[in-house]
């Protein structure tokens, strides 16, 4: 096929939401095979949430993942990787898992085992899995995998680390993803580790920055989303043993810390599932029910406000007062798509029905 021709048959799939880069087959006939299924590429600092996110997408009707990468947040990136491949063997998926960075871009390594458990997954003794990591560096096999699937989406569930290295490489390929929800932020309200603060932009807000001010379309869905009713409560809870599969019976005991700890942290009751949330929205985007887009900024030099997402939501970083902070990104025109509510109800029933 010639490469003209490819490239804007390309072009009209991607704007329906479909990748088939028939750039990779040069002797392809004309009329090209189309996949039905939505290609996924997850980048994870594999706690108990993560897996439980995972879970969401590796048993997605039309979702195929195509590769996770393991990053530094919640927990090393050594036993992230070990609960990723071990979600995915439970899971019976075939699907590559890839170790990346072990520490922020500038930055000491900073975790969240006293949330998640030693081990993230509750320290419930699960046995180490059978299969191993892939050998290529997690940057490497990102910018392989949205260059060989262009129009994927990119979740995020730790720190923005490896996807920054991946931007600062090849930032032409990366701005091919066609949707990146990020789950990180707190948008114009509480964080969770600082007042002002989420944990996975806190911990590497450098790398934040970097993909923030790429060219990367961003979906910020905050920790604030997965609070009050969407906390996984007394109900949902015995709702969910009810189901009695090995997954869900996984989907509660790995995260008996985080719901002491969500008590004792943020004086919420129940499950708090920040992850999943994310993932949610990003299988099915109406689970987002309220939605703008906005500049975001964050902030790297202030101790008091590390890690903040500045969310200009009243639209006035454009005026001339605001020009020496603000400038760079007005003149970018890069919006990030802020979610600012949730369908509670979808998002349970989408998680129960993962479970079965």
């Amino acid at each position: 096929m010639e490469s003209s021709e490819a490239a804007r048959l390309d072009r009209e799939f991607l704007a329906l939401g479909v990748s088939c880069n028939l750039s990779l087959f040069p002797t392809s006939p004309l009329t090209p095979i189309i996949s039905p299924m939505r290609n996924f590429l997850i980048d994870t600092d594999t706690a108990s949430d993560d897996a439980v996110a995972l879970i969401m997408a590796l048993r997605y009707d039309d979702v195929r993942v195509e590769a996770i990468t393991v990053v530094s947040g919640n927990v090393p990136v050594d036993q992230g990787l070990k609960n990723a491949l071990y979600t995915t063997e439970l899971c019976g998926a075939d699907v590559p898992v890839y170790r990346g960075e072990a520490g922020p871009l500038k930055r000491e390594a900073e975790y969240a085992q006293y949330y998640h458990g030693e081990d993230g997954l509750g320290d419930q003794g699960y046995p180490d899995p059978k299969g191993s990591a892939q050998p290529h560096h997690a940057v490497d096999a990102m910018i392989d995998t949205v260059r060989r699937f262009p129009g994927l989406t990119l979740v995020t569930l730790g720190p923005l680390t490896n996807v920054a290295l991946a931007v600062q490489r090849d930032p032409e390929t990366m701005a091919t993803v066609g949707r990146c929800v990020v789950m990180g932020g707190a948008a114009c309200t509480v964080g969770n580790v600082s007042p002002a603060a989420e944990f996975n932009i806190w911990v590497d807000p450098d790398a934040a920055k970097i993909v923030f001010d790429s060219a990367i379309p961003i979906e910020m869905v905050g920790w604030e989303l997965s609070r009050h009713e969407a906390n996984i409560l007394a109900q949902d809870i015995e709702d969910i043993r009810a189901i009695d599969t090995p997954l869900a019976h996984f989907a509660i005991d790995c995260n008996d810390t985080v719901l002491k700890a969500n008590l004792n942290e943020t004086a919420g009751a129940g499950i708090s599932l920040p992850d999943p949330v994310a993932m949610a929205i990003a299988l099915d985007p109406t689970i987002c029910t309220r939605k703008s887009a906005h500049f975001v900024d964050i902030e790297t030099s202030s101790e008091l406000t590390r890690g903040m997402t500045v969310v200009d939501q009243i639209n006035v970083a454009g005026r001339d007062r605001n020009h020496a902070a603000w400038g760079k990104k007005v003149l970018s025109g890069r919006k990030t798509t802020v979610c600012w509510e949730l369908d509670v109800a979808a998002f349970k029933s989408l998680l129960r029905k993962s479970l079965t």
